[in-house]
């Protein structure tokens, strides 16, 4: 065995860095990166893998992804949430012409003047009803009429119709300028947690970004 005396540089293999953790992400990664900051981890130490709203669990279900980033439960049975690990207010997403775009907050009770979108392909009809609710806190009805499908088409549809989207003030990252994301003062802001296949046990690295994520929320 070496000595401390004729250690070289061969011989003190440094250990592998861990892989990066495969995050999924559904259009804007600035919540997932605040997460990260907020974990005390480092930007590159986080690999962003981005799902679709119409299919948002396949890349967890094919492997692609270790977590995902989930608001509210989806209470679908071969997934597992963590604890919360923050918070993202609600807004309405409406083109630039919009009546509502140039205000500081809005009332859902305003934005069921408009007309919103449906539930998208296979995402859980329960959470939509959270995220676009189907009546305000006044009993008025939202018009979920317009078909989601990606954020560029929905995106084309604010911006040349009245249309309207209740979602979350985090997608202000990510929307191109011409549309407007208006925060909703009397919706409460979604929990956000990370999900999990069940049945397998994540690697070390990733458990420790979740505990760490988890820890941080508590601060």
């Amino acid at each position: 065995m070496p000595t401390p005396a004729t250690l070289t540089p061969a011989t003190l293999t440094p250990s592998a860095p861990a892989p990066a953790v495969r995050l999924g992400v559904h259009g804007s990664t600035h919540l997932a990166s605040r997460l990260v900051a907020a974990a005390g981890h480092a930007p590159e130490s986080v690999e962003y893998v981005p799902y679709e709203v119409t299919e948002p669990f396949g890349p967890l279900r094919a492997g692609d992804a270790d977590i995902m980033i989930v608001k509210y439960d989806p209470l679908e049975p071969d997934l597992a949430l963590s604890r919360p690990v923050g918070f993202d207010g609600r807004a309405v997403l409406a083109g630039a012409h919009h009546p509502l775009a140039g205000r500081a907050s809005v009332s859902v009770e305003e934005v069921a003047e408009y007309g919103g979108f449906r539930c998208p392909g296979s995402f859980p009809a329960h959470v939509w009803d959270l995220v676009v609710p189907p009546r305000t806190p006044l009993g008025r009805p939202i018009r979920r009429v317009h078909a989601m499908t990606t954020l560029t088409a929905m995106a084309e549809l604010l911006r040349s119709t009245y249309a309207v989207h209740v979602s979350f003030r985090s997608l202000d990252a990510v929307v191109p300028p011409d549309i407007k994301v208006v925060p909703v003062h009397d919706l409460p802001p979604s929990p956000v947690a990370f999900a999990r296949l069940r049945g397998a046990e994540p690697p070390e690295h990733v458990r420790r970004f979740v505990a760490d994520a988890e820890r941080a929320a508590l601060r």
